[in-house]
């Protein structure tokens, strides 16, 4: 986790890198929260951007908003009768999922040639968001997870703490972040500014009562968690009604995962939204 030496872009607080070992499975949607599914659990909208269409993402969401989206859904009849909880990842649930495998400064590789192809950024996003889902999946199917918006993560960030230096040199287990601290970290960068966070390893960190129009989140949930009953929204065409989250199923990494090597996977389960049977859209990752 974090960036090497050699990484001219890195900032500071992405270094040293530093071995993580995550012991237990979670999922993770593949796509950033939309302002069709935000409308739907909150009943408001606080975008910016509004449309096209409600597959937009949430943006000018802070840290307490999407902890607040987790806490409505999650007590949703539906949800609390099949025992789901849904969360912000961790950093470390975060780069994993975005790395996907990968070992690079991408997670398609070392240069930024391929960045138009994944990710929406000052260069191609003509200074607004877009749909979630138009550009190229990682390798694990996880759409966005450059661009677009800033996605929250659970963790509390301290600039002045050296959290990463805790880890030199020996493995960091299910690491949460520092305690105490009034900021939060953000992932994956955004539409506007520097296309330099839009790196696997790069940080951010905001208070986290603030709001702002590049800021969104996506959903995890932690296993157990029933494959055959996701039933949160999910991005849908104009017009039509908000269907589940989609979620990509992340095993435990047996070693630390900066060491391992993205596997194929396969459709496992039907999901239900509401009650409506949809089609298959669990995927689990295979050691």
């Amino acid at each position: 986790m974090g960036s090497l030496d050699s990484d001219d872009a890195a900032k500071a607080d992405e270094k040293p890198q530093h071995r993580v070992q995550i012991t237990e499975a979670f999922y993770l949607g593949l796509y950033e929260v939309t302002q069709g599914q935000y409308r739907q659990v909150m009943g408001r909208n606080p975008s910016v951007f509004e449309g096209p269409g409600v597959d937009v993402p949430a943006e000018r969401v802070s840290w307490n908003d999407a902890q607040e989206f987790c806490r409505q859904l999650s007590a949703l009849p539906a949800e609390r009768a099949a025992g789901r909880l849904y969360r912000l990842p961790t950093e470390a649930e975060w780069e994993y999922a975005c790395r996907a495998g990968s070992t690079g400064v991408y997670p398609f590789g070392d240069t930024a040639a391929a960045l138009d192809e994944y990710a929406w950024s000052s260069a191609n996003a003509e200074k607004r968001t877009h749909p979630v889902g138009q550009k190229t999946a990682n390798a694990w199917g996880l759409y966005d997870m450059l661009g677009n918006v800033w996605e929250w993560c659970q963790d509390a960030y301290d600039p002045d703490e050296g959290y990463y230096e805790r880890f030199e040199g020996r493995l960091a287990v299910d690491p949460a972040g520092p305690l105490g601290a009034s900021k939060r970290v953000t992932r994956g960068g955004c539409y506007h500014g520097n296309p330099r966070p839009l790196r696997s390893a790069s940080r951010n960190a905001i208070l986290l009562g603030y709001t702002g129009g590049c800021f969104g989140f996506r959903l995890a949930g932690s296993v157990p968690f029933p494959e055959s009953e996701a039933r949160s929204p999910q991005p849908s065409g104009v017009g039509t009604p908000p269907r589940q989250v989609r979620w990509r199923k992340l095993r435990r990494a047996s070693r630390p995962w900066n060491q391992r090597r993205s596997k194929p996977c396969r459709f496992t389960s039907s999901a239900t939204v509401f009650g409506r049977s949809r089609p298959p859209v669990m995927r689990t990752c295979h050691r």
